[in-house]
């Protein structure tokens, strides 16, 4: 049985079992009963591919609580990393080359992450047990920065994706093609010009990393978590961590909703006040180093009387954000649509998901989530069914979830090929297996503050936990 592209893209697998990492072995047996239960090709993992696998590494700890001990509901965990290597190792017949690859949160260390996870470890193991293949460990970031509470004060240089960049018009296919916060997109620095510059009118673009947009197969390895942005973090925003700069990614709209701005949930005095006084000072140190570190005490003058970021809805954390789903479907076009060089792809890229929901993270996620024990992995070969089998594990609404509703309304270079009906559900556990729709028994994950009272969903029929 043979395959150029897609394997059934609306069949997911999602299996229940442990819901600790403590026994190895026990999640790689997971690991593998959800891929087997995919009954994938024999072919799509191929000897002589070039295997892409992509966590979700956004950042080394917990936010409120940084420090050993306090990541493993944050990242995509090691055992599950391991497991799939593992399983694509012994399919490539000692040869091709395994590449575990990402761009985490630019004020991220690369070098605490492998540290607390103890990825170079788990990569030595890898190459022990299966000398034949190049398997690797990227950090695709070109730089890495420096922020003391969230103020970036300095920069350091790092080498990025050897491979170099991918350079991607997506243009007139863009889904921030007649939107109206066009102009006012904000990124990931103060330099909101430059992420406006990619954005306006028909001129959309794209700076991916070139090693995952090379690959014969890529694999997502995102973690199961809720999501200021969008909702929920899965296997569709797993791709912010393929970019070569993420200023280019909008994020949200600046601004009061009055004048077409999703940065705070309503127009109030103190919304007002807060976007003018904060927009003056992130331009006047943007690129002054010296005084981005004096807008560090000022900041935390500001946060005693506008509040708290872990309480207060800003910058676009919230259900009405109508900018980032923008930005994550656009991404996943371009994975889908254009090859390393940044042309349209002569054949279809192979694709995979797995996602690591054995301990997964609910609240304020993605970066200070608290712990979410599920004992779940769930796999596909199409980030939408993969996502939307997501929220039903969850407890959300996919429909009330911008994200994954557009996902299936998309005007240009669609890589949505089938509707929500269509999605089929492989389950050891009887209340999830069959049509998605169908689904009862989900976990009952708690939003994102900003998000609570928006997306969850109603037990109708079925006891829910």
């Amino acid at each position: 049985m043979s395959t150029d592209g897609q394997h059934a893209p609306a069949h997911v697998s999602a299996q229940r079992g442990i819901d600790h990492y403590g026994d190895t072995g026990a999640v790689k047996t997971l690991v593998d009963e959800t891929l087997a239960a995919l009954a994938l090709p024999d072919d799509y993992v191929r000897p002589g591919d070039r295997v892409v696998l992509k966590p979700n590494w956004v950042k080394e700890h917990d936010e409120r609580n940084p420090g050993p001990g306090q990541w493993e509901h944050v990242v995509t965990h090691p055992a599950v990393i391991e497991a799939v290597i593992r399983w694509v190792a012994a399919r490539l017949d000692g040869k091709g080359s395994i590449v575990v690859c990402d761009a985490p949160q630019t004020d991220s260390s690369f070098a605490t992450l492998s540290a607390y996870c103890g990825l170079d470890e788990m990569i030595d193991r890898c190459r022990t047990e299966f000398p034949g293949p190049k398997i690797e460990l990227l950090d695709l970031r070109p730089e890495e920065w420096h922020a003391v509470d969230g103020v970036t004060v300095s920069k350091t240089q790092l080498p990025g994706d050897p491979l170099g960049d991918t350079f991607v018009a997506l243009n007139e296919a863009s889904e921030f093609v007649g939107f109206s916060g066009n102009g006012q997109l904000y990124g990931a620095s103060f330099n909101m010009d430059e992420t406006n510059e990619r954005h306006k009118g028909e001129r959309h673009e794209y700076m991916l990393c070139r090693t995952p947009m090379d690959a014969d197969l890529f694999i997502n390895l995102p973690k199961l978590k809720t999501h200021k942005k969008v909702g929920l973090t899965c296997a569709l925003k797993n791709l912010v961590g393929i970019n070569a700069n993420k200023n280019w990614l909008p994020h949200h709209t600046e601004g009061t909703p009055d004048r077409g701005g999703d940065q705070f949930p309503a127009t109030t005095a103190k919304a007002k006040l807060e976007h003018s006084w904060m927009g003056r000072a992130k331009r006047v140190v943007y690129g002054r180093p010296l005084l981005s570190r004096l807008l560090v005490p000022l900041k935390k003058i500001g946060r005693l009387f506008f509040g708290d970021t872990q309480k207060v809805v800003r910058s676009g954390n919230w259900h009405g954000n109508d900018t980032c789903w923008r930005m994550v479907l656009d991404l996943n076009k371009c994975l889908f649509d254009f090859d390393g060089t940044g042309q349209p792809r002569s054949k279809p890229i192979r694709y995979l998901a797995v996602v690591d929901g054995i301990v997964g993270g609910e609240g304020n996620g993605p970066m200070a989530p608290d712990r979410k024990p599920c004992g779940t992995i769930i796999a596909g070969t199409h980030p939408a069914a993969v996502d939307m089998t997501a929220a039903m594990v969850m407890g959300f609404d996919w429909e009330k979830l911008r994200l994954l509703k557009n996902s299936f309304s998309m005007r240009e270079r669609s890589f949505v090929s089938f509707q929500p009906s269509d999605i089929r559900v492989v389950s050891n556990r009887p209340e999830w297996d069959g049509p998605l729709g169908q689904a009862t028994d989900w976990f009952e994950f708690t939003p994102h503050f900003g998000w609570v009272g928006a997306i969850e969903r109603r037990a109708d029929s079925a006891d829910s936990k």
